[in-house]
């Protein structure tokens, strides 16, 4: 973890606290969500974001409420960080009439247009292009809004995702593309697909900013994510962010993950666990207190009980609206 300071090292205490309770509500969901999937609670797949909290809070600390993004079929945390309900979030995988998408989406699809998040997209690599499409409405309508994608690892060898570095640069849209490259497209290792040092360097190709960021340091990512944001809002154009990091579930719930070392997640949750670096960061500065921290855990912890507790006895989706919500009517 980097150890000089960063202007987020400045904010108050309570943004400290806000940033905090960002991450810790998505590990706290996903932890939830493994539990209530393996109980066979939930239909359908998912794909879970713990250990990566840091990239989406980070990111999207910057980004303003009429800002768009898009997601990947692993998009709880996007959703969490962009302001998507939680519990129409944990409505929607039960299914229920209460959820994000009344039931319809599941995991792989939540969406809400109101904050902003286009939705998870079991498509891989599907996401550039959509915020490609952001950025050049808002280029051609004269706002200062940005688009930006979340890929994985395995989306970054996708051609829309290539397409879209290139159209983004030869129209110098308002766009931010972050690559989370935890290590392995579903269990194929990037040390083997994926051909060069760092997937960062792809922007040299396109004339545009590529950065290494070590996603388990919130720090880190929130100072990379921030400059990325402001040359886009300000006309310099589109940057590539891969953020390096490690998921602590496998691809998707029932994946024993076979492909990894003995003890591999083990040790990772010991010395690169974000949520631990952050804690030790605020508090060993004398920012914000254990206990503060402690209050936060606390409360989310309630927070996502409540979300359990209501989805369960919300109502099912009626039959007859199997058609609504499918084709847009104009």
């Amino acid at each position: 973890m980097a150890t000089e300071f960063t202007p987020a090292d400045q904010a108050g205490k309570d943004q400290l606290i806000d940033w905090y309770r960002t991450m810790r509500t998505i590990r706290e969901f996903e932890d939830r969500v493994h539990a209530e999937f393996s109980a066979g609670a939930l239909a359908g797949f998912v794909h879970l974001y713990a250990g990566e909290e840091a990239i989406a809070t980070g990111v999207m600390a910057h980004l303003d409420a009429d800002d768009y993004i898009a997601s990947t079929h692993r998009g709880h945390g996007h959703a969490i960080a962009k302001g998507c309900d939680v519990k129409g979030m944990m409505a929607e995988l039960y299914g229920k009439q209460t959820g994000l998408c009344h039931g319809k989406g599941g995991s792989m699809h939540i969406a809400d247009l109101e904050v902003g998040m286009l939705g998870a997209n079991g498509i891989v690599g599907g996401g550039p292009p959509l915020v490609c499409g952001v950025g050049l409405s808002a280029r051609i309508r004269g706002t200062r809004q940005i688009g930006l994608s979340f890929t994985g690892d395995g989306g970054s060898n996708q051609g829309t995702t290539l397409e879209s570095l290139n159209f983004a640069a030869a129209m110098n849209l308002p766009v931010v593309f972050v690559i989370e490259n935890n290590g392995y497209a579903e269990a194929t290792s990037t040390n083997f697909s994926t051909s060069g040092i760092d997937i960062a360097k792809r922007a040299d190709g396109f004339g545009l900013p590529g950065v290494v960021v070590d996603g388990h340091d919130f720090f880190a990512v929130h100072e990379a994510a921030g400059e990325a944001v402001a040359r886009a809002r300000d006309g310099g154009g589109p940057s590539l962010l891969e953020m390096k990091v490690n998921r602590y579930y496998g691809h998707f719930e029932g994946d024993q993950q076979t492909y990894r070392a003995p003890n591999e997640v083990e040790e990772i949750k010991r010395s690169k666990d974000c949520l631990m670096l952050y804690r030790r960061r605020v508090t060993g500065a004398g920012l914000v207190s254990d206990a503060d921290l402690d209050a936060v855990d606390t409360e989310v912890a309630a927070l996502i009980d409540e979300a359990v507790e209501e989805a369960v006895a919300a109502p099912d989706p009626d039959p007859g609206d199997l058609l609504t919500d499918v084709y847009v009517s104009y």
